[in-house]
């Protein structure tokens, strides 16, 4: 039990340290070299616990999986389960999932999905996992009969499309009052397809 947290306390700030210098220098820039000056050990330790920087892309998509959970579920407690939906919603159609995970970092992950099947893998659940838990809110709304949608499982992908092509999009905007419209326009537009208002 002991040895095991004691891996995964390692294994946490070898990925933080990762994500740091990732954000700083772009991840084809890190190194075990790299990580290990950052975190002031012998680099024969850092290879102990991921022995590929393969491994490490994985840990770091695990990372970005924890740190979006945040956008699931808000601080505050709801008893109303479609006041926490949209508070989600609020969530998915705003900043907040760059004030957990770089954007770069994301997109710099992503494209390692053209180049290797177990980042590709390994997004794809990272998708499905995002998905899932949008979809048990829906459920739960359509449950106790607070939204008029019968499909959860559609609607939550159908708003993941939405926004990951938005934020593909709006990745591009430098103007903030045109950044700001095109958002409000994509959240609506996710409202509708629950057919609820703002």
């Amino acid at each position: 039990m002991g040895r095991k947290s004691l891996k995964e306390g390692q294994q946490k700030k070898i990925i933080q340290a990762f994500y740091e210098i990732a954000r700083a220098e772009g991840i084809e820039n890190v190194s075990f070299g790299k990580i290990a000056k950052e975190l002031n050990m012998h680099q024969s330790l850092v290879v102990h616990y991921f022995s590929s920087k393969e491994e490490m892309l994985l840990g770091l998509i695990d990372f970005i999986v924890t740190s979006y959970q945040n956008v699931y579920e808000p601080q505050e407690q709801y008893e109303d389960p479609l006041i926490k939906l949209k508070v989600v919603l609020e969530n998915i159609f705003s900043r907040k999932w760059n004030t957990y995970v770089d954007d770069s970092i994301f997109y710099n992950c992503f494209a390692l999905i053209f180049r290797n099947e177990k980042i590709l893998e390994h997004f794809r659940d990272l998708h499905v996992l995002l998905r899932k838990w949008l979809e048990k809110l829906i459920q739960n709304c359509i449950d106790q009969k607070l939204i008029n949608n019968q499909d959860a499982e559609e609607a939550a992908d159908i708003i993941f499309v939405i926004s990951d092509g938005a934020y593909y999009y709006l990745s591009m905007i430098a103007d903030q009052d045109l950044y700001h419209k095109h958002l409000e326009r994509y959240k609506s537009e996710a409202f509708k397809v629950l057919g609820i208002s703002l």
